[in-house]
């Protein structure tokens, strides 16, 4: 069998420029540092020659061991140090590969450029992970926010009222696979590259063209250098300049949306019981999740033509413009966002092909199979190819070794596109399918008709809402079993089993059934908010939930009642007006034979007169009128951090005109 050493060129020397600045402040500092006072070969800032050599003698030298594992003497090339590309080398690696990687940037994240914020990783990529290193996987898994094991689904843009509800737990669970979370982008980049290591990425190393030589692969660097493996990945995301060297110059597929995309420093009241959210609309969608530490990420999709711009400073103008009239789930977290955290970027996708590669290349993750982000796949699929990509080269080498013949790896890696293809595009079509649907959504008949949108007034349900609630009863959970759970039973070594930690509410089965349920479980105060100009003097009023304390509303005090006695100065409010009152974590006003009259104008807009001395239940953003002109309204808000009330005694007066 031909040598498998690695080819530099003459000129090829190793920078600290080239090595990732991550590790000069985490590994080299922590793992390093110390051997300063014993050799004096590691300086406290930067490298010394010697410490350079070592990584040049890698590079050139056939018999080093990587890390500690038992190496094969094959040798593998890797464009691109994303997720993908470093969990690849991570697998390739503890199965004994040497393995360099090649990385025009470790600094940024592929995909995203600037903007750094989480990246969702679901059971069967978690699962993947573990089989891959269990290590890492529980140091993403600590690092991580779980989100999977809370209520997840899609709701109505305007309303906020649930659609469907997905149930991403059981599908997990029930296999022994860990519980979807959602990790920053850079914390995984971070322990992803210090597991593969510091004498294995090479950054600064952007590979623009390679040469399949039959026993041999080369690669070009942009700077001219070049060097020699025995394969080569390209793991360079969806602009992949290995994929064009294969298959020539292709373009991506414009999906038809752009996207905004922000973190708020938020905590809605429904965190604990709430994980992600997918809020439909026509042709526009937007998505929250939980991040962990007190932030919320959120993408808004909006159709149009590839290529806008915004005006400086003008990206949450435009949002709150376009979702402006959403509902307050969507509005808050836009409000919450700093101008300068909001990026924008068009969504590009690319049908997977076929053929994954040739000779002795291969693509993996966006380099071949880039999808939307509306199943959160992305990320995972690479994932599960670098598991699958480095099992079948395991395997080759195994068979080598018992037979004794030479390494068959041209085999191998089209076993590796065999055994990805199929999975691969399913899940790409699903994410797509996402898109169409989550666009298209219509809750009443009229929505998107044009001169017969006058029909939305009458609030008849639109028959695809109807239609399409009852497939994706069916279809959801077989689809979120398959996805989530489908590849689990394949993965060797790890334990089939879930972790402790896994945890989720006894009530989680009864939030997905009922309504009322979740709400009576929100987590903060809630709150009467002036609404309207004519409303714009009157201060918040808070409820109490202590039932023995109702809310007394009237034009003038009444301290001889029990309660709190809220005084708005308004012709519209009787003098003993209304009342409002706790019962088991839900809220109720009762019209108390007023003048004017007591209305509530629900989520769904429709507006109705409170029977007189009969409670009637509120929710959140809903908006209670006393009296009927519409001068003295409040709107319905439950709040983690309340609004700031002046001080006063016990009553409170309110002016309104």
């Amino acid at each position: 069998m031909a040598s498998s050493n690695l080819f530099c060129s003459p000129t090829t020397t190793l920078t600290k420029s080239q090595l990732p600045i991550e590790f000069f402040n985490s590994i080299y500092h922590k793992h390093n540092h110390l051997k300063s006072k014993e050799h004096g070969c590691v300086k406290k800032h930067g490298v010394t020659s010697t410490y350079s050599s070592k990584i040049k003698a890698l590079l050139t030298e056939p018999n080093m061991v990587q890390g500690g594992e038992n190496k094969k003497n094959i040798r593998v090339l890797v464009a691109g140090g994303g997720i993908g590309g470093l969990v690849f080398a991570l697998a390739a690696k503890r199965r004994g590969f040497e393995v360099v990687v090649f990385e025009r940037d470790l600094s940024a994240i592929r995909g995203e450029g600037q903007y750094r914020g989480p990246i969702q990783i679901q059971s069967n990529a978690l699962a993947a992970l573990e089989a891959i290193d269990l290590d890492v996987a529980d140091q993403v898994m600590q690092a991580g926010c779980i989100t999977g094991q809370r209520i997840n689904g899609l709701v109505d843009g305007v309303s906020g009222n649930w659609y469907i509800k997905f149930d991403t737990f059981t599908p997990a669970v029930s296999r022994g696979l860990p519980v979807t979370r959602v990790i920053s982008r850079m914390t995984l980049q971070r322990i992803l590259a210090e597991a593969v290591g510091e004498d294995i990425i090479l950054n600064g190393s952007n590979v623009v063209s390679f040469e399949d030589h039959g026993e041999k692969v080369s690669v070009t660097l942009e700077d001219g250098q070049q060097f020699e493996g025995d394969l080569l990945v390209g793991a360079d995301g969806i602009w992949s300049k290995v994929r064009k060297n294969l298959f020539g110059p292709k373009d991506v597929t414009y999906s038809g949306y752009t996207c905004y995309t922000g973190i708020a420093d938020f905590i809605p009241p429904d965190i604990d019981t709430v994980g992600y959210r997918v809020f439909l609309g026509h042709k526009q969608y937007f998505v929250s999740s939980d991040v962990g530490g007190g932030k919320m990420q959120w993408y808004a999709f909006h159709k149009e033509p590839a290529g806008g711009t915004d005006k400086p400073n003008g990206k949450k103008e435009r949002l709150l413009q376009i979702f402006g009239g959403w509902c307050d789930n969507v509005v808050d977290l836009l409000l919450a966002t700093d101008e300068e955290a909001i990026l924008r970027r068009d969504i590009f996708d690319r049908i997977p092909k076929f053929t994954w590669g040739k000779g002795r290349v291969t693509l993996l993750g966006d380099s071949v199979h880039a999808m939307q982000p509306n199943l959160g796949q992305g990320g995972c699929m690479a994932i599960e190819d670098s598991y699958q990509l480095a099992l079948e080269l395991d395997k080759a080498w195994k068979k080598s070794t018992e037979s004794g013949a030479p390494i068959d790896i041209i085999s191998s890696l089209r076993r590796y596109e065999d055994a990805r293809r199929l999975r691969v595009a399913v899940i790409h079509g699903l994410a797509r399918m996402a898109a169409i649907m989550a666009s298209t959504y219509k809750a009443y008949l009229g929505v998107g008709l044009g001169p017969l949108s006058f029909l939305t007034n009458f609030r008849i349900p639109h028959p695809g809402r109807v239609g399409g609630r009852f497939f994706i009863d069916i279809g959801m959970p077989l689809m979120l079993s398959w996805v989530l759970g489908g590849n689990g039973s394949k993965l060797e070594g790890r334990p089939q089993s879930c972790r402790l930690t896994d945890k989720a509410s006894d009530e989680l089965q009864k939030w997905f059934n009922d309504d009322d349920a979740l709400e009576r479980a929100l987590s903060g105060e809630w709150f009467l908010l002036p609404v309207g100009s004519s409303n714009a003097d009157s201060e918040p009023v808070r409820l109490s939930r202590d039932e023995k304390q109702p809310c007394i509303v009237g034009s003038v005090p009444h301290t001889s009642i029990p309660g709190n006695s809220i005084v708005i100065s308004s012709p519209e409010v009787s003098k003993l007006h209304a009342r409002i009152s706790c019962k088991d974590g839900a809220f109720f006003v009762t019209d108390l034979r007023s003048e004017h009259g007591t209305w509530i104008t629900d989520n769904e807009d429709r507006r109705y007169r409170v029977p007189p001395n009969f409670p009637a239940r509120f929710h959140p953003s809903d908006v209670i009128d006393f009296g009927a002109n519409k001068k003295v309204a409040f709107r319905v808000k439950v709040m983690r951090y309340p609004p700031k009330i002046s001080e006063g005694a016990g009553d409170r007066v309110l002016q309104a005109v």
